[in-house]
């Protein structure tokens, strides 16, 4: 079985990312800070490993168990998430997906978003709907 990623726009998959494991950066749109989040693909879900933050700011506050390291919080997680929401904009910067294969924004697989979007990612075996 293929281990792999999709990402899912207006209930249609648009690609599917092959691996275990990716990682998303994005820069908040006003307070232009930097987040990361590791994640790895486990059957029906994507789970939540680490986090990362790059400082804080209004509505921004680091999560509780956060560690503070060099300027950046810390956060181990083990969430398990059925999908994750993802919403992009020609206002904003794109996210970023890092894998094995190195790192690509969104628009290398799903163009520049036309306006406001919506993606979801859903692990492999949660890619059709």
């Amino acid at each position: 079985m293929l281990i792999a990623a999709c990402l899912v726009v207006a209930g249609t998959v648009a690609a599917t990312i092959p691996g275990e494991f990716f990682t998303l950066r994005w820069t908040h749109s006003i307070e232009k800070i930097l987040w990361e989040e590791d994640y790895r693909v486990a059957g029906d879900a994507v789970v939540l490993m680490n986090s990362r933050m790059r400082g804080s700011g209004a509505g921004m506050d680091p999560e509780p168990g956060a560690q503070l390291k060099d300027g950046v919080w810390h956060r181990r997680e083990n969430r398990k998430i059925e999908h994750l929401s993802l919403t992009r904009s020609p206002f904003a910067g794109d996210y970023t997906w890092c894998n094995h294969s190195g790192c690509r924004t969104l628009a290398h697989w799903l163009g520049p978003p036309p306006d406001v979007q919506f993606v979801e990612v859903r692990a492999g075996t949660g890619c059709r709907r």
